[in-house]
């Protein structure tokens, strides 16, 4: 019964917790059992509160005895990312620096889940301050792939994809700022989807890079990861670049919407820059689509090449201004051995962040300074129009664009700790996506020789979440991927 569970999809379980085949405190129990069990081996959680998550669970199956479900989510658990606030539970973001802190406050994605009645189960793992592809910066532990524990689940959302992956939760909310829901994604060989940079509130999300940030699901089929998108999706007042967008029905539309026809293929995506055995999945995935009536067209995204410079300007920009607050005065690890006020800063920001955090204040700090601001920053904000209006100028043309999400299957943890560079590189085919802020989704599309999962990104137009979901369902329903664990 419990080996099961970790099988099934929220409507599933929603099913049994409606029918009374199992109520939501044995359900969670199961999955409490189940990170208890593995997580010593994975290390996806950073920290849990099981008495809370049970007294949750007990709230809900009230709620159910009652006949006042509130969603389909009532009484199903939830891993949350710990860069988003949750009222009463560490907020440590994988950094020293944060490591006594707790959220006095719930984020807006936290309260639609507690609307929806969903069970909230630990705080999952991430390079520190969502900087890094491979979870190996976290300032605590390094999260393991569930398919071979020798390599990385990917980054930054890496706690949050080997969970759902490993079975110790069904779904979780990750954070993409620059491919970190998706990429993670694709090296478990789950689905994770980046919304539209505006459509889910990113009120209480720690933040990275305030304009390509999002808070986006993750689950093992597209229709979870839709499910999930439609209880957090939706304007926030307390957000300032939250818009007014219609939320519509993702999962109702499953059944009755036909996806749409026309798949662009940007020819610059499709080079020598990805392994051999990841360009033949994708391409095998580009078949399947023309044998089931799609139409597959050529498009140029010319500016492609620039995506990964101009992101690590703007990205590193931005989180030197978002950290610079973290000094050691408020809310933050003080140093002890200080000896003045400016001894204190200079110490507490010193032992509190992590090598790879560093690294990025210094680039971004470097990039706002005088001198160099309009030659870097602002010249880069230029080139990051470009690329977004060469999307706007395919999507005249084609209604979603696929590529491969990753370069690479799941790399041995280490193999690029000391070049980063080469990490950062493992991003080339999602960074264009966010600093675009179009909507963009990877599911799995096939398995390496290694037996490592290999992920296909599909993008869509802005606040056309809606098409990468038919597309992508319509391949997974054709596949058996989704239905695949690894052996643990």
């Amino acid at each position: 019964m419990a080996e099961e569970l970790f099988h099934k999809t929220i409507s599933e379980l929603s099913e049994m917790l409606k029918s009374r085949v199992i109520s939501s405190e044995e359900l969670v129990g199961v999955f409490i059992a189940r990170t208890k069990e593995l997580d010593g081996k994975i290390g996806a959680f950073l920290s849990y509160d099981e008495e809370k998550t049970m007294g949750q669970a007990r709230e809900s199956d009230n709620r159910r005895a009652k006949g006042l479900a509130l969603s389909e989510l009532d009484g199903v658990p939830v891993g949350i990312k710990d860069v988003i606030s949750e009222d009463g539970q560490p907020l440590t973001c994988a950094s020293r620096i944060l490591e006594s802190y707790i959220s006095p406050y719930d984020a807006t994605v936290i309260r639609k889940l507690k609307n929806c009645g969903a069970v909230r189960w630990g705080r999952l793992n991430l390079d520190e301050f969502a900087m890094g592809s491979s979870t190996e910066s976290s300032a605590f532990k390094v999260t393991r792939n569930p398919w071979n524990f020798d390599c990385v689940p990917g980054g930054s959302s890496g706690g949050a994809a080997a969970a759902v992956c490993a079975g110790e939760v069904p779904v979780s909310l990750g954070s993409d700022t620059g491919g970190s829901v998706r990429q993670p994604a694709s090296l478990c060989g789950i689905v994770g989807l980046k919304p539209t940079y505006g459509l889910v509130s990113r009120y209480g999300l720690s933040a990275l890079a305030s304009s390509t940030d999002q808070i986006g699901p993750i689950g093992r089929t597209v229709e979870d990861v839709a499910l999930l998108l439609q209880s957090i999706a939706g304007y926030d007042q307390r957000d300032s670049t939250s818009y007014p967008a219609d939320v519509p029905n993702y999962v109702g539309c499953l059944g009755t919407e036909t996806p749409p026809k026309v798949i662009g293929l940007p020819r610059e995506y499709f080079t020598d820059g990805a392994d051999k055995e990841v360009i033949e999945a994708v391409n095998a995935a580009v078949d399947f689509y023309k044998k089931n009536g799609f139409v597959i067209k050529e498009i140029s995204l010319p500016c492609t090449e620039y995506a990964i410079p101009v992101y690590y300007i703007i990205m590193t920009a931005e989180a030197s201004s978002n950290l610079a607050r973290l000094d050691g005065v408020r809310y933050t690890r003080r140093s002890k051995n200080t000896t003045n006020a400016m001894d204190m800063y200079f110490r507490s920001r010193e032992e509190g962040f992590g090598a790879e955090a560093k690294r990025r204040i210094l680039l971004g700090t470097y990039v706002l300074s005088s001198g160099h601001h309009n030659a870097y920053y602002v010249r880069a904000q230029k080139v990051r129009t470009k690329i977004r209006d060469d999307f706007l100028r395919a999507f005249e043309e084609v209604d979603v664009i696929l590529s491969p999400t990753s370069p690479s299957t799941a790399f041995p943890i280490g193999e690029k700790s000391d070049d980063p560079i080469s990490m950062y590189l493992a991003d080339i085919y999602t960074v264009s996506a966010s600093l675009a802020g179009l909507p963009a989704i990877s599911i799995p599309c096939g398995f390496s020789t290694k037996n490592l999962p290999i992920g296909l990104q599909i993008i869509g137009r802005p606040f056309h979440e809606m098409d990468i979901i038919l597309v992508a369902k319509k391949f997974e329903d054709e596949h058996e991927f989704a239905n695949r664990m690894p052996d643990l």
